[in-house]
């Protein structure tokens, strides 16, 4: 508004400077088919509108003018009107901001939090969400609390039934792994068989070993070997998926078991109870092994290290909110000068993209 004021001012000094070079006789004819216009509008608008920049201009203007010559003049407005106008000019000028009455709203910041908590929380009331925020440093009502969780359509109440069965199954799938053998077929058209594990929390997969003849005695030395490589992580596990392939004998059993790992069969010939592995295997193979000639055992378990690596570390997941089972990728926003690098894998077959920092 200003600048719109200090333009009106350019503009009314433009057009004053413009009346310099004309004659007194052209100025008075101007003066008279002014005050004619300014009769005939006055006629047909009662009230005009001024912006309060206009106003300003126009207050500036007619305080140049005698008291005696003002009162003879045919103005829009009346002495009363300029003297409000400046009053409230007056008033903006030196009047705070006054402030609301009653308490200060709540901030998005502790509304969102709130919500958060309740969504995440079924069983949790509006003051064990209180209690939360308090532990956090933020001090609020509890009844604060219960008009968030209305509003936003969310029962304060903590809910008291049963989880549900998404919910149960979330809280097992950290004690859940899976087994499973694929094949594939090399340039020289021998069959390999690949023996990997996977856990269904975090879609982790461990790739076992490679051979082209899976025998009992090869799937049980496996076992230990992949206990080892599972690590501190092998202490949460409670259970273990496989089909009833005759490679797992009561020796492969027995590892787990040992280990406190309870052994859960699929039932014959259904490859949907054993879901997450067949879904690594088809992700394996649409994105790896259907894309190269594979030469050999050495060349396959190369092959498919590269592609776990890849899998583990890098490659999002829509059950993982978009993220590696590894663990977090994604960087904080960056503007429209984002530089990134691409990382080649298998040759130019995956491509890996990260932020320059």
């Amino acid at each position: 508004m200003t600048f719109r004021l200090l333009y009106l001012i350019l503009v009314r000094l433009c057009g004053w400077l413009a009346l310099l070079p004309r004659s007194d006789n052209v100025k008075n004819t101007e003066i008279l088919v002014l005050r004619h216009q300014i009769a005939v509008l006055q006629r047909q608008v009662g009230s005009p509108r001024l912006c309060w920049a206009e106003r300003a201009v126009l207050a500036a203007l007619t305080r140049r003018l005698p008291t005696a010559r003002r009162r003879q003049l045919s103005l829009i407005v009346t002495p009363r009107t300029l003297l409000r106008w400046h009053a409230e000019l007056v008033k903006r000028r030196w009047t705070y901001p006054r402030r609301g009455s009653g308490r200060p709203g709540t901030g998005p910041t502790i509304r969102r939090l709130a919500l958060e908590m309740a969504r995440d929380n079924p069983t949790w009331g509006y003051r064990r969400i209180c209690g939360e925020l308090t532990g956090l440093g933020h001090k609020i009502a509890p009844s604060t609390i219960w008009e968030i969780l209305r509003a936003a359509g969310i029962d304060p109440v903590p809910q008291r039934a049963a989880a549900s069965w998404r919910q149960f199954l979330s809280a097992q799938a950290k004690t859940i792994a899976a087994v499973d053998f694929f094949h594939v077929d090399t340039v020289f058209l021998r069959r390999l068989y690949v023996l990997f594990f996977i856990e269904h929390d975090n879609r982790r997969a461990h790739l076992a070993s490679v051979t082209a003849h899976p025998t009992a005695a090869w799937t049980v030395q496996q076992a230990p070997n992949t206990l080892m490589d599972l690590g501190a992580r092998a202490g949460g596990l409670k259970f273990l998926i496989r089909d009833r392939d005759a490679n797992y004998t009561d020796g492969f059993d027995a590892v787990f078991t040992a280990a406190g790992i309870r052994i859960t069969k699929t039932p014959a010939r259904a490859p949907r109870a054993n879901a997450t592995c067949e879904r690594w295997i088809a992700s394996a193979r649409r994105e790896c092994t259907d894309r190269i000639l594979i030469t050999g055992r050495r060349h396959l378990q190369q092959t498919l290290s590269e592609y776990a690596g890849h899998y583990n570390t890098h490659r999002p997941h829509r059950t993982l909110s978009q993220q590696p089972p590894g663990g977090s990728t994604h960087m904080a926003p960056a503007d429209d000068n984002i530089r990134v690098r691409r990382r080649d894998r298998l040759g130019g077959l995956l491509h890996e993209y990260s932020q320059v920092a």
